[in-house]
């Protein structure tokens, strides 16, 4: 019934195959696209034997690799499959094979046959006082050596007996262990292939809805193409762009500055020139009333007329310090730069900017129709896409599989009960078998034991004690119970031998070599009107090389069912999932983008306005004079100290008109520093800062213009010729970009369908469960290494059975002994003197 269980689901495996999602490494593309399939988790693991168990099946199968060497009989299996098999012309061949196993078998059965007559013979022979009946014994002068010796022996016997007992008790629990567990395998077994069935669905609804996640990200770079591509081409411009428009800017800004700070020297110097007239003028009029005073009598005398003369002389310091007048007027530089202010440079600077920076806007605007009509275009993938569903037939050949399966499984639960219930009748019959064997191995241990420790030297045969007695009846009882019971023990060995090896030999072997599948993957051979069995019934297409050793193999493998079937022969999935032409229309949209992004960074005005600029004449201003006139002070002489000394000359003249014309002119110079010159020294000094702060800002001006114009033209330039090039390569990329999201996801929705999705390793594992696991490692090698322990337990019972007659001879109390009248031809005393003589 269990090779009954295993073959009804290998076959059951065999005739469908279906697949298994594992962890599907996530696929990410950089562009944040990342496609993960539903994940499953199965509970069915790989079994592996481990511990000293797994060594002593190794053992057995070296061991019957030894009984039998002849390779795997392909052409008898395929001869017994086409049911072509002839015994009377065919035998040859299967002895031949079977030579081994056999010799072995027939070896068994005359053990099985002759035990039972020599034990009744044995039996027989003793009841007549013969074959060691009789209790005498003669007394030999080698007896302690070959009682030693026969204890010896047996002791070795029994403890190899014990090892093979051991091997079968161990055998048969662990054959009982797994058989239990047979119920928890096929659950887990069924359950995962149930979840394959349950996740394949999903997961390909799941490759397919990734068309939807994909479109979504292209619908959002089309609706974003303002800033995507119009950012891109944008990033090219504003480096170069806006450091030119930043300085023509910063010139604007100088120029305005340099406006207001031209006509404010202008005015300050026109109004200056006033004030610096009315002082002088005021100064010459004190200067002429002091000239007319001195005319006076008073100086024509001698005591005075030196101190007139002192004064007389000093009033050259009331001349003109400072001459503005020769100072030219600004009013041609201020009159320039105003013409130049006309145009409202700041304004085409930002428009400049705006050239610029509203290229996102015009990109958007002006691809409103290529957006729309890429938009169609994905749509219309999308309707494709879903039909795909329908026509990958994988979901058709799984839902085939499923009542299989249904089938299979209620089939197999309903051998389950019957196995167990003949599992427990095996369990028993090798437990008692074991028991047996173990009974025997107690009564030689306890006759050895009792034996050797029992045993009186110095004792005659008719004189020993209880104890050694008692073990030589042990030693002959353990040879009784091996007489009746060896031969059962045998009957079994040589049964479970004959199966457990053939089915090592002919299934477990060849299906870990793939021999059992190449022989299944014959030609013609299930099936005499196809050449690949499973490619017909799979594909209705029997020529097709489909193999069932290449199916487990992929499955092994965790490849998909497509892979795995070679589906694509009937639907090929790379030639239906393909949006080629759907590329190429797209491709052709984005070609017909033709972006007029025209970008002037500075019109004519502009430009004529700098360059007039240079020219205005402000830098050409000398300025040198300018600053050497109005860092003078306004006067010759400090006028306060000026009038000090005048009044100090006119109080050592005599009172008079003099004297009070002199002191009148002394508070006239007071009045004038104080009501003119005093306001007068902050605005000079005021103008000629501005004159210095204008000097500054007109430094190299025409230098800077010109290279601000030449920056200007050369990045004007750069725009002009550089742009549509840029434009090209940006749409392009950008195109690319769009089109790379539907090449990643057909190159992974691909890969998913043909290797990822309904990946079959369940199916492996199943087959594996039922073969390998269950019928080899549950069934066959525990019950090889049952025969092979209770064999050689068994065969070694022969040689103790002889061993054990011959040593209860020594051990037990004889009826009657060799009796010598001279004690010095007795064996025993002789002996005794021999060693005497010695010592």
């Amino acid at each position: 019934m269990t090779r009954t269980l295993g073959v009804l689901l290998l076959l059951g495996l065999c005739q469908s195959t279906i697949s298994e999602e594992s962890l599907s490494s996530p696929d990410s593309y950089d562009d944040g696209l990342t496609f993960l399939l539903p994940t499953s988790n199965y509970e069915t693991k790989d079994f592996s034997s481990s511990g000293s168990i797994n060594d002593l099946f190794k053992m057995v199968h070296i061991f019957l690799h030894v009984v039998q060497p002849t390779a795997f009989p392909k052409d008898l299996i395929r001869k017994l499959v086409q049911k072509k098999f002839d015994l009377s012309m065919d035998y040859g061949k299967v002895i031949q094979y079977e030579l081994g196993i056999l010799l072995c078998a027939l070896l068994g059965l005359l053990f099985v046959i002759l035990m039972p007559l020599a034990g009744l013979c044995f039996g027989l022979c003793r009841c007549c006082n013969r074959c060691g009946g009789e209790m005498h014994q003669r007394q030999r002068a080698n007896e302690p050596f070959l009682r030693k010796y026969y204890a010896l022996a047996l002791l070795v016997l029994c403890v190899l007996m014990s090892i093979g007992i051991i091997y079968g008790f161990a055998a048969n629990h662990y054959l009982r262990t797994h058989i239990r567990e047979t119920n928890k395998l096929a659950d887990s077994n069924f359950r995962d292939l149930r979840t394959l069935l349950n996740v394949t669905g999903p997961q390909l609804n799941y490759v397919l809805a990734q068309y939807t996640t994909t479109k979504k990200r292209a619908f959002s770079d089309l609706d974003n193409i303002k800033i995507l591509l119009g950012g891109d081409i944008q990033d090219h411009l504003i480096p170069q762009g806006f450091i030119v428009l930043d300085d023509v800017k910063h010139m604007a800004e100088e120029i305005q500055e340099t406006s207001e700070l031209l006509m404010i020297v202008n005015k300050d110097l026109w109004e200056l020139t006033k004030l610096m007239e009315e002082i002088y003028k005021s100064l010459r009029d004190v200067k002429s009333d002091l000239e007319r005073s001195l005319k006076d009598p008073v100086c024509n005398l001698s005591s005075e007329s030196a101190k007139c003369n002192f004064i007389r002389m000093s009033l050259g310091q009331l001349d003109n310090n400072i001459n503005l007048r020769q100072l030219q007027i600004l009013d041609e530089q201020v009159d320039r730069v105003k013409a130049v202010l006309q145009t409202n440079l700041s304004s085409l600077v930002q428009m400049g900017y705006n050239s610029i920076t509203d290229i996102p806007d015009r990109v958007g605007n002006q691809t409103t129709d290529i957006v729309a009509a890429v938009r169609r275009t994905l749509n219309d993938i999308g309707l494709n896409i879903k039909t795909i569903k329908q026509k990958v037939p994988i979901q058709e050949k799984l839902s085939v599989f499923l009542d299989r399966i249904d089938n299979l499984e209620s089939n197999i639960y309903r051998e389950l009960p019957r196995v167990e219930k003949y599992e427990s009748y095996r369990w028993l019959s090798f437990l008692i078998i074991c028991c047996l064997l173990t009974l025997i191995m107690i009564f030689y241990y306890l006759g050895l034991l009792c034996g050797v420790f029992g045993y009186n030297p110095n004792a005659t045969p008719t004189t020993r004690g209880y104890v050694s007695n008692t073990g030589g009846i042990f030693l002959m009882a353990g040879v009784g119970v091996s007489f009746f019971f060896c031969w059962i023990s045998m009957l079994f060995v040589v049964l479970t031998f004959v199966i457990g090896a053939n089915i090592d030999k002919l299934v477990c072997d060849p299906y870990q070599n793939k021999e059992l599948f190449q022989i299944i993957d014959t030609p013609y051979l299930l099936n005499e009107n196809w050449k690949y069995y499973l490619s017909g019934m799979v594909l209705n297409k029997p020529d097709i090389n489909l193999t069932f050793e290449q199916v487990y193999s992929d499955c092994k493998d965790n490849k998909g069912i497509y892979t795995a079937l070679q589906l694509e022969n009937i639907y090929n999935v790379s030639e239906h999932l393909t949006i080629e032409e759907h590329i190429r229309h797209m491709n052709a949209e984005f070609k017909k983008m033709q972006l007029d992004l025209d970008t002037v960074l500075l019109s004519k005005e502009g430009r004529k306005s700098l360059l007039d600029f240079s020219v205005s004449g402000v830098e050409q201003i000398n300025y040198d004079s300018y600053l050497a006139e109005t860092s003078k002070p306004v006067t010759k002489v400090k006028l306060l100290k000026y009038a000090s000394d005048l009044k100090a000359q006119a109080d050592k003249l005599p009172p008079g008109d003099l004297r009070d014309s002199l002191e009148w002119n002394v508070n006239e110079i007071k009045d004038i520093h104080l009501t003119k010159i005093l306001p007068l020294e902050p605005e000079l000094e005021e103008l000629h800062n501005s004159i210095q702060e204008l000097q500054q800002k007109v430094s190299g001006l025409k230098v800077k213009v010109t290279n601000i114009v030449d920056s200007l033209d050369s990045t004007q330039k750069f725009i002009t010729y550089s742009l549509p090039a840029i434009i090209i390569r940006e749409s392009e990329e950008y195109a690319d970009i769009i089109v790379s999201y539907f090449e990643h996801y057909l190159t992974w929705a691909k890969m998913s369908v043909t290797k990822e999705i309904a990946a079959c390793k369940p199916v492996a594992t199943a087959l594996d469960s039922a073969v390998d696991v269950f019928l080899c490692k549950y069934i066959t090698k525990p019950m090889n290494l049952f025969w092979f322990g209770i064999g050689k337990a068994t065969i070694l019972l022969l040689p103790a059975i002889i061993i054990a007659v011959k040593l209860a001879k020594y051990y037990r109390r004889m009826d009657s002994e060799d009796v010598y009248e001279d004690a010095e031809n007795m064996p025993m005393k002789n002996m005794h003197k021999s060693a005497s003589q010695l010592l």
